[in-house]
């Protein structure tokens, strides 16, 4: 699935790669991964990029595998804006450091199209970004960030959240001039396993604490009602 078809995440409907990786004859290398994240919802899940994580809790996201976090902040009241700069491993691969611009998901998916699937709850989490390598990555002239794309697209179910995170690494790569293989050559398909295994793990590990810091944090204007 390439980034154009994108829209049919929008769609519930299993896709024919939902956990796996591909390569495009370009040399783009597209990771999918789904996670299901037990007593989360959609609202918690676009909530922790409001919130904006430090450091410690940065770490927290992934104790083996995420070093540094710092924030450019945009906007309080949305993530669409910011930029995340982070340093982290990805399964055992030395750590790359990282700035991953948020957008607007209608950026990345036609707006009728992403409205009506907000509406019908088909969609309760968008978290969309440009990626780029390193703190101070290449730019076009409207200060996009050049280099990947990632597309976090949740559901609520009834026991939490259905989460589908998808990258396309080198998306940009291509038109940049670069060839297949030196595409491939700077995110080989070792990449592709190491992050498959290091979304699925950070996003199971923040599925524990994220419901218990999304309450403390909001709890004067939640309606909590204690069990007894």
């Amino acid at each position: 699935m390439k980034l154009s078809e994108a829209g049919v995440l929008l769609d519930p409907t299993p896709l024919p790669l939902e956990l796996g990786y591909e390569r495009f004859d370009n040399g783009v290398l597209h990771v999918a991964v789904r996670t299901d994240m037990h007593g989360c919802t959609g609202e918690m899940f676009e909530w922790w990029f409001r919130f904006r994580p430090n450091t410690q809790q940065y770490i927290w996201w992934h104790p083996i595998d995420h070093i540094f976090s710092d924030w450019i902040v945009g906007k309080p009241d949305t993530h669409v804006g910011s930029t995340h700069v982070v340093e982290e491993e990805f399964t055992g691969l030395p750590a790359e450091k990282l700035s991953i611009q948020f957008r607007d998901a209608t950026e990345f998916f036609e707006r009728g199209a992403y409205a009506k699937a907000r509406e019908a709850r088909a969609v309760s989490a968008a978290v969309c970004a440009r990626v780029g390598l390193s703190h101070t990555p290449q730019k076009d002239a409207s200060g996009a960030v050049l280099g990947s794309r990632l597309l976090h697209i949740g559901r609520d179910a009834p026991w939490g959240l259905v989460l589908r995170s998808h990258f396309y690494l080198g998306e940009d790569l291509p038109g940049l001039g670069m060839s297949a293989a030196q595409i491939a050559e700077i995110f080989p398909d070792k990449f592709g396993r190491a992050l498959l295994m290091h979304c699925y793990n950070e996003f199971t590990f923040l599925s524990q604490f994220m419901p218990s810091l999304y309450i403390g944090e909001n709890r004067d204007s939640l309606k909590i009602e204690t069990p007894w």
